[in-house]
């Protein structure tokens, strides 16, 4: 079994540590390594497409990690007060929209929203003053928090339940019986204890936003994330450009997993 955990694990990341590698290759070539050098950081970072794309991304994935974290734990903060029938309901339909593929959502994302643009974007110019040009609905950056708020709100009830499912119930009752209100126990005993799985929620969900290319893909519309410019630039051939931007994105992907994960651990250990 040690053996074979150790090919799976190679069989990972063994792809991964060659972009990385080749990120510092001082050529051009992406697959022919000539020495080793920075510049193609630099070039990447220099780079006007890049940032923007990179600008992009940091909005939609902040502003949805934010949404997703706060509807995500209210969702799960009333369910938790439920049994029965509806629960189980409600605990299916939350692990349906985690189990569903991307390309699924962002299929069922783009003809829903285009089929609401349609119906309200002749309401209102028709509504509007005379004189002036109405706003029109179209796909976007808002388009692009509504899909990935939509099914990282799965992933943040998952995890703030499991937090809240781990708390002492006397806490709350010790609460009540000393006459504090339900918005006073939340405030004062609640949301401290679950803080850590709440904030872990974030994070992850930030990481599954920036790095999104499937949903994105289809509703950004003009807007231009990174994936999907990393995407388009692939097509044209990989260059030690890409490798770097890929690395950087890498990076930034795993350190904010493992501070989501050293975050749970430290919340389940204040816990005991």
């Amino acid at each position: 079994m040690r053996l074979y955990a150790i090919c799976v694990y190679l069989f990972l990341y063994i792809p991964i540590g060659v972009i990385a590698l080749f990120s510092f290759n001082a050529g051009r070539h992406a697959s022919q390594l000539q020495g080793f050098s920075t510049k193609w950081y630099g070039k990447a970072l220099s780079n006007p497409f890049v940032m923007d794309a990179l600008e992009t991304s940091l909005i939609v994935a902040f502003c949805s990690a934010l949404c997703a974290s706060v509807f995500g734990t209210m969702a799960a903060v009333a369910l938790q007060g439920i049994r029965g029938p509806v629960r189980a309901a409600f605990d299916m339909l939350i692990y349906v929209a985690v189990m569903i593929p991307g390309i699924v959502i962002g299929i069922a994302t783009l003809i829903g929203l285009v089929t609401v643009f349609d119906q309200l974007n002749p309401l209102i110019a028709a509504i509007w003053p005379n004189g002036f040009e109405p706003p029109k609905l179209r796909m976007g950056i808002g388009s692009l928090i509504a899909a990935h708020t939509m099914f990282l709100m799965a992933l943040v009830v998952i995890i703030v339940r499991a937090r809240l499912a781990g708390m002492d119930r006397a806490l709350t009752e010790a609460s009540s019986d000393l006459y504090a209100t339900p918005m006073g126990t939340f405030r004062q005993v609640t949301l401290p204890m679950i803080f850590p799985a709440i904030l872990a929620g974030f994070l992850l969900s930030f990481t599954f936003s920036f790095d999104d290319f499937i949903i994105a893909f289809f509703v950004a519309g003009s807007e231009t994330t990174l994936p999907i410019y990393v995407f388009s630039s692939i097509r044209r051939g990989v260059t030690p450009e890409i490798n770097a931007i890929g690395t950087m994105v890498m990076g930034v992907s795993l350190f904010l997993l493992i501070s989501a994960q050293l975050l749970l651990q430290r919340g389940g250990k204040k816990s005991r």
